[in-house]
């Protein structure tokens, strides 16, 4: 219960007109010009950014500390410019589909090659300037989220979901592109035979090793644990999840931003339906797997007779694309057909019209709580965004973050510089207490009980009155500035009668 008062304070506290107003003018720094413009001003301004990005990008590697370097480390301007970058990302993966829109030059029955000694599957796996790019930008987000965790740390990079998802997305393109590298480089191994080993030109009147010959097939005769086919999974389940992530700067905007904090408590209401699902989902499939699993051929359609269709058969069963005559047996047993109908009828009713019923609502008392305080759960998810892009660092997007630019140098530079430090003053460090013991042990017995007695006291009262920590520096000097701003806009009379001012005593 503290907890939740605590977060609830801490949802007032953030959408506060003044903590907004101040992280306002920390989102426009070095642009406050361009925060009294208007949309339509500020759209042309992310409109050039869009088209001149690779030109700021060289300027920046140039000169990162001039004016143009200031500009491009404001936080508004890293969000469009990262915005920008992902947003090509997605049109690459549209484009890199765009070829097939109208269907494909080739059947799964043919082969196409550009002359008649060349290995068909060295031209399907060869990859196309789309995916040179793609490829390109995933290195550049992958470097990205490297030096995240290099930052943040496991622990912290962990906690965010979108760091998942990221993480995730990222393996899944590795994975496919990975496959579909050794696809290329044995389909170019069998090429190379070829080339050396076969002088007729062309190769249907040749006799070609197995290994050879699986990579003039056709699609339709390729193996299911094909390096290729593999591949094209994966990259389809990669390019659902990138498309997914543009839901990450949905909060930026007023009127996406609450429609996105209702989607993702809703996310979490199913993820708590689905216990419920599936246990009752496993329940009714393993009955009916174990009524109908001797009758393999003796019904009118193969439904609940393997594990794999009497899952496809409930699960469809939930959209209402399953007949009833899934229960029905060719023998004349009517005692298992009853059964069937039994169990078949309840788990509709306990699925359909209970359990959906049941999340609908859960949907629904989310969207409710969302809608009542739309303001405040907004302006708290905006808040959030803005954070991640108030640090630096991570200036420039992916890809062009793969060539470091001089200040990456400079500061590489600094920390082997402290690191060395570190290392003379431990070393120094260990010198003195060598130096330190070997005085304590030419001392008597009783006085180095004294002096241990007496420096185990000191110590134990100075834990007591440990510093303060940075975190709590930071949080120290935050409500300090809200309420001495709050106290000021009292003054001013800007501020409204009834407007709580929460201060805490951090001393």
């Amino acid at each position: 219960m503290l907890l939740i008062l605590l977060f609830l304070c801490l949802l007032q506290f953030v959408a506060h007109p003044n903590c907004q107003q101040q992280l306002l003018t920390m989102w426009y720094e070095n642009l406050s010009g361009l925060r009294q413009q208007s949309i339509a001003v500020k759209f042309l301004a992310v409109f050039g950014v869009s088209i001149g990005l690779p030109f700021l990008a060289i300027a920046y590697w140039i000169a990162p500390c001039s004016k143009l370097g200031r500009t491009l480390r404001s936080p508004f301007m890293k969000f469009v410019a990262h915005a920008v970058s992902f947003t090509i990302f997605l049109g690459l993966l549209v484009v890199n589909a765009s070829d097939r829109f109208e269907g494909v030059k080739n059947l799964p029955n043919e082969t196409i090659t550009d002359h008649p000694k060349q290995i068909f599957r060295v031209k399907t796996t060869q990859f196309s300037w789309t995916e040179l790019l793609i490829m390109k930008w995933v290195l550049g987000m992958i470097w990205s989220e490297c030096k995240e965790i290099w930052e943040e740390g496991p622990r912290e990079y962990v906690v965010h979901l979108w760091n998942l998802l990221d993480f995730g997305m990222l393996s899944i393109f590795v994975a496919s592109f990975t496959a579909r590298f050794m696809a290329f480089l044995k389909a170019t191994e069998a090429q190379q035979y070829v080339d050396q080993y076969v002088q007729d030109d062309d190769l249907n009147n040749v006799t070609l090793p197995p290994e050879v010959a699986y990579f003039t097939y056709a699609r339709n005769k390729w193996l299911p644990s094909d390096p290729q086919i593999i591949s094209e999974g994966l990259y389809a389940i990669a390019v659902v999840l990138s498309f997914s992530r543009i839901a990450y700067i949905l909060p930026a905007n007023e009127s996406f931003g609450p429609l996105q904090i209702s989607l993702g408590r809703t996310v979490k209401d199913i993820f708590k339906f689905m216990v419920i699902f599936i246990m009752v989902f496993l329940a009714f499939m393993i009955g009916m797997f174990n009524l109908y699993s001797y009758y393999l051929g003796a019904k009118y359609n193969p439904a609940f007779t393997t594990v794999e269709e009497s899952f496809k058969t409930l699960f469809w069963s939930i959209f209402g694309l399953s007949e009833v005559i899934s229960v029905v047996l060719k023998y004349d047993h009517k005692f298992i057909e009853n059964i069937g109908y039994v169990l078949y009828g309840v788990y509709n009713v306990t699925m359909v019209v209970v359990l959906l019923n049941m999340l609908i609502a859960m949907i629904n008392n989310s969207y409710q709580e969302i809608e009542e305080d739309a303001d405040v759960e907004w302006k708290f998810a905006r808040a959030k965004l803005w954070l991640s892009y108030f640090d630096e660092g991570r200036t420039l997007p992916a890809p062009f973050n793969l060539v470091p630019s001089p200040k990456s140098f400079y500061y590489l530079i600094l920390r082997i510089k402290m690191c060395l430090i570190k290392l003379c003053k431990s070393k120094a460090k260990n010198c003195e207490n060598d130096l330190e013991m070997g005085m304590l042990n030419s001392k008597q017995r009783k006085v180095r009980f004294h002096s241990s007695t007496r420096n185990t006291e000191n110590f134990s009262g100075k834990n007591t009155y440990n510093k303060p920590t940075r975190y709590q520096k930071i949080m120290k000097r935050l409500i300090k500035r809200y309420v001495l701003k709050a106290q000021v806009d009292r003054e001013n009379d800007e501020v409204n009668e009834g407007k709580w001012i929460f201060i805490i005593d951090t001393d």
